[in-house]
């Protein structure tokens, strides 16, 4: 039994995982977006004004609140509503992750500070490190960045008769 469910669990993980970094990559432009807004310059004001342990718990409250999203997703998923349970889980992914990126970035050494927190810390980048060097992931990696090529010079080659055609529009003038 355990030598069926070790590989299942580390494929639910490596699948986590994946699912958590292709949301990142969208979560960090949007969140440095966000982050040059004046609008937000007093929050971030006051959360940089927190104590370690009050920043702490402001960190916990979109993991909280944006984890249960998960489930929902699949169980929308499952009951046949797969546009609505992969909506909402990209929404609550993509809300959770810009929250928590801000949040992080913003109080890093603060929350550091806090001795659990950084061992808890050090020990997801160990478990996030492990699962990266893994052969799984480099060949999902490799096939992430070779379907992100394939996206790219298709849209180039869509885009290129357009970009064309308004040449020829602008010489005629």
């Amino acid at each position: 039994m355990k030598r069926i469910l070790k590989p299942l669990v580390f494929v639910v993980a490596a699948i986590y995982f994946l699912v958590d970094a292709v949301v990142l990559t969208l979560a960090r432009p949007i969140a440095r977006w966000l982050a040059g807004h004046w609008v937000f310059e007093h929050l971030r004001a006051w959360i940089v004004s927190l104590r370690p342990y009050p920043t702490l718990a402001l960190f916990m409250v979109p993991v909280l609140i944006l984890e249960p999203v998960k489930p929902v997703a699949a169980y929308l998923t499952a009951t046949g509503h797969v546009a609505c349970g992969l909506t909402v889980l990209l929404v609550g992914e993509l809300l959770k992750l810009v929250l928590i990126e801000r949040l992080f970035c913003i109080s890093r050494d603060k929350l550091m500070s806090i001795a659990a927190f950084a061992w808890w810390y050090d020990r997801l980048r160990q478990a996030r490190e492990w699962v990266e060097s893994s052969g799984v992931w480099q060949l999902a990696r490799r096939w992430s960045l070779l379907l992100r090529h394939a996206i790219r010079t298709h849209m180039f080659e869509l885009n290129a008769p357009a970009q064309k055609q308004q040449r020829l529009s602008w010489q005629r003038r």
